[in-house]
């Protein structure tokens, strides 16, 4: 069997409702929006929380608590064993090298590299943040880390 030639199961597609089309189709006159009103109206919708003028239950209730996801800070996160994958030629790693590698999705994000996995050769490697056993990693196999 082929992908083409897959079949939906009998009864699995239905018709599409045709609303209001006759009182014959079961969704005439109303077309299923119940008696007059707002929900009945064309665009009239009622947003989400709001319960008719009442003071809405997410307005009563205390708020306590901070939350700072909007100011988080985010990096680009690269493990040292990682670095292996690129060309023999490149001894300077920054962000940019490593974007065009592929190993993370943008240059602009701030780079943090952390010590997972093993590092045979020297680089010098310029991020925002170094964990403390990948800067060892690095400087044991006789390269730096520098913090930009």
């Amino acid at each position: 069997m082929k992908l083409h030639e897959l079949k939906n199961v009998k009864g699995a597609v239905h018709r599409r409702k045709r609303i209001g089309c006759g009182e014959g189709g079961g969704h005439g006159k109303t077309s299923g929006r119940g008696g007059k009103g707002q929900t009945a109206r064309s665009g009239g919708s009622i947003r989400p929380g709001f319960e008719g003028g009442q003071m809405p239950l997410y307005r009563k209730l205390p708020h306590r608590g901070f939350n700072n996801y909007n100011f988080r800070t985010e990096y680009a996160v690269v493990n040292v064993g990682e670095l292996a994958s690129l060309d023999e030629s490149v001894t300077e790693v920054n962000a940019e090298i490593l974007a065009k590698a592929g190993l993370i999705r943008c240059a602009c994000a701030k780079l943090k590299v952390l010590g997972d996995g093993e590092v045979s050769r020297a680089f010098k490697v310029t991020a925002a943040k170094f964990s403390e056993s990948a800067k060892a990693k690095l400087e044991k196999a006789g390269g730096t880390a520098t913090v930009a």
